[in-house]
């Protein structure tokens, strides 16, 4: 085992001890093709299950590997035609039995951390569907929970700005500001502590994948 091999191995497991104590089930994958497994591995036959904004679970391939089993109802945004149907969508992710996610940052003793533009999937991780699991690189690993934050709006959200190609000022330097820009994709800030009724799941992945 590779020194960087070593030291994931042992950061991911001090991450599952924490999210235990937070009543999450975590596990970890050293590879991507282990991780869309353990995903797939999660979701019963017959299960609804559709995702939100994330890169790293479409980057992973996980959406077509989910369709290709053929035993579950997938409800893809992105195959959407219109915007009505989009949208239609994004309000029965409410009532799906599972939502993937990602994260912009997870703290070292397991707290995850969101930020949105529009709030449809932060409120998804919060409440409706009947499981949320988060697919999550430890590239997202942030010492603390001010450490996760910070990386989530000084990281994450200027990139996913250029993705989206907005017109806020973290977009043309790669700075957060603190803005309130009428564009502004850091309105609503989430903090998932604890997981009282076992709704949560967090998959680990060993590779870089996300902003």
């Amino acid at each position: 085992m590779t020194p960087q091999k070593q030291r994931n191995d042992h950061l991911a497991q001090t991450i599952i001890k924490n999210l235990k104590l937070r009543h999450i089930e975590g596990f970890y994958c050293a590879t991507a093709e282990e991780a869309v497994k353990q995903v797939s591995d999660l979701i019963a036959d017959g299960s609804s299950v559709t995702w939100g904004g994330t890169m790293t679970v479409r980057d992973m391939g996980i959406p077509q590997y989910l369709r290709d089993r053929g035993t579950l109802e997938v409800l893809d945004r992105d195959l959407a035609e219109t915007p009505e149907e989009k949208q239609a969508v994004y309000l029965k992710a409410f009532a799906a039995d599972v939502y993937l996610a990602s994260a912009n940052a997870i703290s070292e003793d397991g707290v995850i951390v969101n930020i949105d533009g529009n709030g449809n999937r932060v409120a998804a991780i919060t409440w409706g569907p009947k499981k949320v699991i988060f697919v999550i690189g430890l590239n997202k690993v942030a010492q603390t929970v001010e450490a996760a934050l910070a990386r989530a709006r000084s990281t994450a959200s200027p990139i996913n700005a250029a993705r989206f190609d907005i017109k806020t000022p973290c977009k043309t330097d790669g700075v957060c500001h603190n803005c309130n820009s009428p564009e502004c994709i850091c309105n609503y800030v989430h903090f998932l502590r604890n997981s009282p009724q076992g709704r949560h799941v967090v998959v680990l992945v060993g590779e870089n994948f996300g902003y």
